[in-house]
């Protein structure tokens, strides 16, 4: 079996459903053989590890350990789902000062083990914080760092398709950004359905702006579903994209959805937060630009970013992350 890199690729969280899941998926892609399993529940993670074993990957180098230091010296490459878990009745938020504890921690390890880090994605929730948060204590370029995003645009494929009764990858151009929860910023204007714009569909009889509305709380509401229907949160879904994140940077073939990245821009009115952008993903890492949209939809990106920032700003009041005009003093590449 070939495999794109022999560079080290760190799952932390390897015990849960997410991380299990994504050291197998990870080998199939065919990304790495080089993988580390880390996660402080050890016999759950021996089980994991074990369960992959006997998947007998041809060339596979998997390793398992408890000890931080030992998982990420040499890394080149992690995805943490390593956060506590999004129980049925939480909002993302509600996970908020435990995470960004976690977060902050990975951080400071990131940059005592693998300071040569060439890229990790954060998916443990609120991730736009939680990301964040890592970022500035890991002293690493704001590149080096992103968040998962894609579901909330996959969540409106998926929604659209199923509305209109195509294939979902006759949906093209989905785009929502701003945060990863139900502030999130729906965007129509770049849409389609089967080649017919999506702002030509709304407010017709074939998608009235009523079920519009509705489409968009389905969207914002999509990881509650699954936990809802399976009860407990998605696992599939994120593993495989944010695996498809990483091998966008190993292979330099790019990603076609938004990204979670950390944004510095004052012409736009947007500052020292991370949120979902129109990106791209290659070789060199995550970049960004500013999303183009009707009115509407950079009114709604404003609002989510201002609940962004109401959430940062908690975790400054505990003292989880320094005040803003700290951060370049804890991570030079944030000045």
């Amino acid at each position: 079996m070939s495999y794109v890199t022999d560079d080290k690729l760190v799952i932390l969280g390897a015990a849960g459903a997410i991380g299990s899941n994504m050291v197998q998926a990870a080998l199939t892609l065919g990304m790495t053989p080089n993988v580390c399993m880390y996660d402080p529940f050890e016999k759950g993670l021996q089980g994991a590890a074990e369960e992959i074993y006997h998947c007998a990957f041809p060339g596979a180098k998997v390793t398992w350990t408890t000890d931080i230091a030992t998982a990420l010296q040499g890394a080149k490459y992690f995805v943490s789902s390593g956060g506590a878990p999004r129980k049925e009745g939480m909002t993302r938020e509600d996970l908020l000062k435990g995470n960004a504890e976690i977060a902050a921690q990975l951080g400071k390890d990131i940059k005592a083990y693998c300071p040569d880090l060439k890229f990790g994605v954060i998916i443990f929730n609120p991730a736009d914080i939680t990301g964040l948060t890592t970022l500035v204590h890991s002293g690493l370029a704001p590149s080096k760092i992103g968040t998962l995003a894609a579901l909330d645009s996959t969540r409106l494929q998926t929604a659209l398709a199923q509305h209109f009764g195509v294939a979902q990858d006759e949906v093209t151009g989905c785009r929502t950004y701003g945060g990863h929860g139900e502030m999130m910023a729906v965007f129509a204007g770049t849409t389609k359905v089967a080649g017919t714009p999506l702002t030509d569909l709304i407010g017709t009889d074939k998608l009235t702006n009523e079920q519009w509305e509705e489409i968009k709380g389905h969207v914002k509401q999509g990881g509650k579903k699954i936990i809802q229907l399976r009860g407990r949160s998605s696992f599939q879904s994120p593993s495989h994209q944010s695996l498809l994140m990483v091998k966008a940077v190993m292979d330099g073939q790019g990603y076609p959805w938004p990204s979670g990245l950390y944004v510095n821009d004052p012409a736009n009115g947007f500052n020292q937060i991370m949120m979902a952008m129109e990106t791209t993903l290659d070789s060199n890492g995550l970049h960004g630009k500013m999303p183009s949209g009707s009115e509407a939809d950079i009114a709604a990106l404003s609002e989510s970013y201002q609940h962004l920032c109401k959430l940062r700003d908690e975790v400054i009041e505990m003292g989880v992350l320094p005040p803003l005009d700290q951060w370049s003093t804890v991570n030079p590449n944030l000045a």
